[in-house]
């Protein structure tokens, strides 16, 4: 494990890696490199206290807030949000996904907490060339905005599919953080520590970095190198990451530590309950954590073809539901993140394991190096 994350350290591309295994109650911590290129930050070394942007690693998180709100029956699964969100009441759909936003139908049924839990409430990120596609131009414009305004440009346009027919990336999350917030009356920050970050101990995890905290935070970097070949700087120890947000994004904005994300990892793999304490029931886990999406909407559904061949999709995680390497197992469940950040659980090993490095769509650019660490891991389960 250490090997491979130096692999990534040695070649430049990220100053640092903390990889996290913890199986049978033993953890195991590898941590290389520093947290970052230049500056302070290039003489402190990466560990697990490392402050990293968990990019769409949040998604889980929010919808474990969402399953607390159920629980207490503030929220129903299979309710309308209509009463909660009433810019989402009434909404129309895409005749046609490429054509003008005019042209629309009217919604078959109301959006549900399922819907958006699932990610099934008909809108999200729409791949596409800028200005080929009128609704992917329109939802990429919403921008960052006090949740109720934001929740009032959503509903100016139509849904790109029915309610129900298929899965459709990140919105939903975005939507259930405003949902939440209403639901409790406060800021979707404060029930999200309240009812998750607090019970679990996990005192870093927030949507900004808190002021003593910035010497811990690592720095992220983007996709491609500049002209001269280094990394260029998407956000440092000063960015938008140090200050609080206008919006508070349920899709992808909050911070963590290795340590932190374990806290909540752990708790999920023990059916809810961390150091005596339970924060979800059993049953709230398994619902979470099982393949929602019917055969169906798996077909039309994914960024590419055969998206959803060996996984399906639970509530703000995806679920493994074929073996397709050593790892992970089926019934493993979690999600990557955008800076680089990857969790899963493996309940038939009894194990958890999280990767946190910064760079901008790292997953993408470093596929082989994902399938090498899960190679790594489960040889030395078998060994």
């Amino acid at each position: 494990m250490r090997e491979l994350a130096e692999r990534q350290v040695d070649s430049g591309f990220v100053p640092g890696m903390v990889a996290v295994l913890a199986r049978h109650g033993h953890v195991h911590v590898e941590a290389t490199g520093t947290l970052a290129f230049e500056g302070a930050g290039s003489a402190t070394p990466m560990a697990g206290d490392t402050v990293c942007r968990l990019g769409s690693m949040t998604k889980p998180l929010v919808a474990a807030c969402a399953m607390t709100l159920v629980e207490d029956c503030t929220l129903r699964l299979d309710d309308p949000v209509d009463d909660l969100l009433p810019e989402l009441a009434d909404m129309t759909v895409l005749a046609d996904v490429d054509g003008p936003l005019d042209d629309a139908v009217p919604a078959r049924r109301p959006i549900t907490t399922r819907d958006l839990l699932t990610g099934t409430l008909g809108t999200g990120m729409v791949p596409a060339e800028p200005g080929t596609v009128p609704i992917a131009d329109a939802l990429d414009a919403l921008g960052p905005a006090p949740m109720d305004e934001w929740a009032r440009r959503l509903g100016r346009f139509p849904l790109v599919h029915q309610p129900g027919e298929r899965w459709m990336y990140d919105t939903a999350a975005n939507v259930t953080g405003v949902l939440i917030a209403r639901a409790t009356g406060g800021s979707f920050g404060d029930a999200l520590r309240e009812r998750i970050c607090e019970p679990l101990g996990m005192k870093d995890t927030a949507f900004s970095v808190a002021g003593g905290n910035t010497g811990r935070l690592a720095t992220a970097y983007e996709r491609d190198d500049g002209a001269d070949g280094r990394a260029v700087v998407e956000d440092g120890p000063g960015g938008r990451f140090t200050r609080p947000p206008v919006f508070e994004s349920g899709g992808g904005g909050l911070v963590s530590t290795a340590e932190d994300y374990l806290a909540f990892a752990s708790a999920l793999l023990a059916g809810g309950r961390r150091g005596g304490r339970r924060v979800l029931s059993r049953p709230a886990v398994t619902l979470m954590t099982s393949d929602h999406l019917t055969p169906e909407q798996k077909a039309v559904s994914g960024f590419w073809p055969g998206y959803f061949d060996s996984m399906g999709w639970g509530f703000g995680m995806s679920v493994r539901t074929r073996r397709t390497h050593l790892g992970p197992s089926v019934g493993s469940y979690g999600w990557p993140g955008f800076y680089g950040t990857a969790w899963y659980n493996d309940p038939a090993e009894d194990m958890t394991a999280i990767f946190m490095m910064q760079r901008a769509h790292a997953g993408d650019q470093r596929l082989p190096m994902w399938q090498d660490l899960w190679t790594a891991v489960y040889q030395a389960i078998d060994d």
